[in-house]
């Protein structure tokens, strides 16, 4: 994939790329000061070109066929004083006929699992920079106050000889509602948007990723990606003004605090040391919650809220953010008993 100068709105949509998407993460808060996170991602995938393990195994992939795409979506909110969640994985997930066809970013996708009801999911911008997004779970506006962050300065990153098109929102005011243990809550918060595409195959490779939003204004995005050969970094930076910071060198170390799912025994690291050499920067990462395991076809990875002290120029900074760690050994997955999952899913009427 050759790099191109992306352009706005037409680079929120889709493209012709053998995987794409969507990704928003947020904090939140009620009237009461309580406090909420959240996740919203939609997948697109080339069903040929993309060569998903358990989509060659599956008639729906003969039945979506040659150059026809598969969707699937992941959510996931929480309270996080109570640390009880709500999350929703749509292992396949049906995209509109109106979707992808105007100027803007608009997707409308439901669970095809709709025994017990469904949920219109809607992803959309509604004007430059500003997205609505709605789950089953979540209904909130999002605005972008900052300049858009382009990673490696234009866009396109490589990892490990991987390529993508690669741009983040990463301060977008954020306003609502959440349905938490059936409430309907109004909310204010802050959230990060992530737009990814790339002709790369699917790989079950192992990352660790961070998004850092600090109170002096500073957000950051850094990743340790590992595939079992090589490992590379990316820190892209933007500041309160809106100038941006593009490196290669990262240390980061596992603290001694994890968390072990009992259903697939993976090890979670849930405090990490996080040092920016370049930027004169070091940080203390600490996970809010635990139970925040998401378990998806053959891929289980954590995604949840996290908590940032540390310092930068020597000046103490504090934050929020988000982390997602992906390939970490485990001894179960969702495919390992795809057929007796689904058919609990549909007794239920669950999305989990």
């Amino acid at each position: 994939m050759q790099p191109k100068k992306l352009s706005f709105p037409e680079d929120h949509k889709q493209h012709d790329a053998t995987i794409e998407w969507w990704y928003y993460n947020g904090h939140l808060q009620d009237a009461e000061g309580n406090k909420y996170s959240f996740m919203d991602c939609l997948f697109r995938a080339d069903i040929e070109r993309a060569k998903i393990p358990y989509l060659s195994n599956l008639p729906l992939g003969k039945v979506f066929g040659k150059g026809r795409h598969a969707y699937s979506a992941h959510s996931i909110l929480t309270n996080i004083a109570l640390n009880r969640n709500h999350k929703e994985l749509q292992h396949a997930s049906i995209v509109s006929n109106d979707s992808f066809v105007g100027e803007r970013l608009f997707v409308d996708y439901i669970d095809p699992i709709i025994m017990h009801g469904f949920v219109n999911n809607i992803i959309e911008e509604t004007g430059d920079d500003i997205f609505h997004i709605k789950t089953s779970y979540v209904d909130l506006k999002l605005e972008s106050r900052k300049p858009m962050l382009l990673e490696n300065g234009n866009g396109f990153v490589t990892v490990c000889g991987r390529g993508s098109y690669y741009y983040s929102l990463t301060d977008m005011e954020t306003s609502g509602s959440i349905l938490f243990e059936g409430k309907r809550i109004e909310v204010t918060g802050r959230s990060w948007m992530d737009h990814q595409w790339s002709d790369a195959t699917v790989k079950l490779d192992k990352w660790s990723w961070f998004s850092l939003q600090l109170d002096d204004g500073t957000d950051i995005m850094c990743c340790e990606y590992d595939n079992g050969k090589t490992v590379d970094y990316l820190v892209d930076i933007i500041s309160k003004s809106g100038k941006s910071h593009h490196f290669k060198s990262l240390i980061v170390k596992r603290g001694s605090e994890v968390w072990k799912s009992e259903k697939t025994s993976a090890v979670y690291p849930m405090t990490w040391d996080i040092e920016i050499p370049e930027f004169d920067a070091k940080f203390k990462v600490t996970s809010q919650v635990t139970d925040h395991e998401m378990i998806f076809m053959a891929i289980n990875y954590w995604e949840g809220p996290i908590e940032v002290e540390g310092m930068i120029g020597g000046k103490e900074v504090a934050g929020t953010g988000f982390m997602e760690l992906v390939g970490y050994p485990a001894d179960y997955h969702y495919l390992l008993s795809f057929g007796k999952e689904v058919g609990k899913k549909l007794l239920s009427g669950s999305n989990e």
